[in-house]
């Protein structure tokens, strides 16, 4: 499932994380943990993950990490605007530093003409403030949330 390439990424971040004294936390939704897997596959990580959501479901999302139920009815689950609400609820929910969120549409089905397969939404942020990605992903569902997950990790890098 993941590459070599994705526990290289994971392992570098974890050790900027330990290095900066910082703790990440995850909220997930196309993804389905798949990127807490991956950061709690390293040994030592429980220094620096705080902990993930998974938040598959609308209601899931509302409930857990007290996204705006306007929002997804306005812009729906899939857009930059929830994406940003689950790392604001992430970062309130926990005493991570740092969250990033993964919210998409990874097929085969479930597309739209304004909405495709591979669509996908990630948000990496602060308490001070949040940045957000549009990302068009193809490939099988496998390949959309493995490739999902290593854009996330570039992008926490980043933040860093």
């Amino acid at each position: 499932m993941f590459t070599e390439a994705n526990y290289k990424q994971a392992s570098e971040l974890l050790e900027a994380l330990k290095g900066k004294r910082l703790k990440l936390t995850t909220a997930e939704s196309c993804t389905g943990g798949m990127l807490s897997a991956l950061i709690t596959e390293i040994s030592g990580s429980s220094a620096v993950f705080e902990g993930g959501f998974v938040t598959y479901s609308n209601q899931s999302k509302i409930n857990l990490l007290g996204v705006n139920y306007e929002l997804i009815e306005t812009h729906g689950a899939v857009s930059a605007e929830v994406a940003n609400e689950m790392v604001a609820g992430a970062l309130k929910k926990t005493s991570a530093d740092i969250a990033i969120a993964i919210t998409g549409i990874a097929g085969p089905t479930g597309g739209t003409k304004e909405k495709p397969v591979g669509l996908v939404y990630i948000a990496v942020g602060r308490k001070d403030g949040v940045t957000c990605t549009e990302n068009i992903f193809n490939g099988t569902r496998q390949q959309i949330r493995v490739e999902s997950i290593s854009k996330a990790l570039e992008m926490l890098g980043k933040i860093i």
